[in-house]
């Protein structure tokens, strides 16, 4: 396994340097990609290159969302050979400690999608957490299965092999339904998820790019296309849940 790690950022210069130092200890080629960040941002990122060699340091000139920066990501990193790449979020939700749980996962299931399962402490806004279920709903539909138990965390360790066809077919949204919208593709070519528990904090103070009205929409939009997709593949993943051993 040839593994690393991509961070896609936007305006997190105030915790991209502790989260980098934290990664650096892992010895893994950390990909950041810059999407469209201003000036302060910028330099701290220029800073934190300079510091950390294990930092490959991409840019995208106008902000273009999510999933636009980490595909961009995904995209160096298979064409530099890796194997697997664990997207973390800039924002300092995601406890870097856990780095090693997911490595060890994915090399007992190399062929898995090694996805997180939020575990929140006191510091959720009860709204984030109790929306969270309507997609959690949505997504056991859209797969005819449980086996999907979170597919909102974003930190999570894709096969990249099982990602090139998705990434080459350009049919993952660019923001902030990237991260529902390519587990469920994934799961429908019958790549296997697992899912990790992972502790999430919200640090007092952070910047969320969720914009409520805006993101929600596409949201709906995005749970609206991947239930058509649904009832076209429902004899294949219906065939798929009974031939699994029970």
């Amino acid at each position: 396994m040839n593994a690393c790690i991509v961070i896609p950022i936007y305006e997190h210069g105030a915790t991209i340097g502790r989260l980098v130092a934290a990664l650096a200890r892992y010895g893994l080629p950390i990909y950041v990609v810059d999407d469209g960040s201003g000036p302060a941002t910028q330099a701290e990122l220029a800073r934190v290159r300079a510091e950390f060699p294990l930092v490959r340091l991409s840019r995208l000139e106008r902000n273009s969302g999510k999933g636009a920066a980490v595909t961009h990501g995904m995209r160096q990193a298979l064409a530099d050979g890796m194997t697997h790449a664990l997207q973390i979020d800039a924002d300092g939700q995601h406890d870097p400690a856990d780095v090693p749980r997911f490595l060890e996962r994915a090399r007992a299931r190399p062929d898995a999608v090694i996805c997180g399962e939020a575990k929140f402490d006191a510091s959720v806004p009860k709204i984030r957490f109790y929306g969270r279920y309507l997609t959690h709903a949505c997504v056991w539909l859209e797969t005819l299965s449980f086996d999907i138990r979170d597919s909102m965390c974003g930190f999570r360790l894709y096969p990249l092999e099982a990602l090139r066809p998705l990434i080459e077919a350009h049919v993952i949204p660019s923001r902030m339904d990237y991260d529902t919208a390519v587990l469920v593709r994934l799961f429908w070519r019958g790549v296997p998820v697992e899912q990790l528990p992972t502790r999430i904090v919200y640090p007092p103070g952070g910047l969320s790019h969720f914009r409520m009205l805006r993101d929600n929409l596409r949201l709906i939009r995005m749970h609206a296309l991947l239930i058509a997709g649904m009832v076209l593949r429902a004899p294949l993943l219906l065939a798929r849940r009974l031939r699994r051993p029970a």
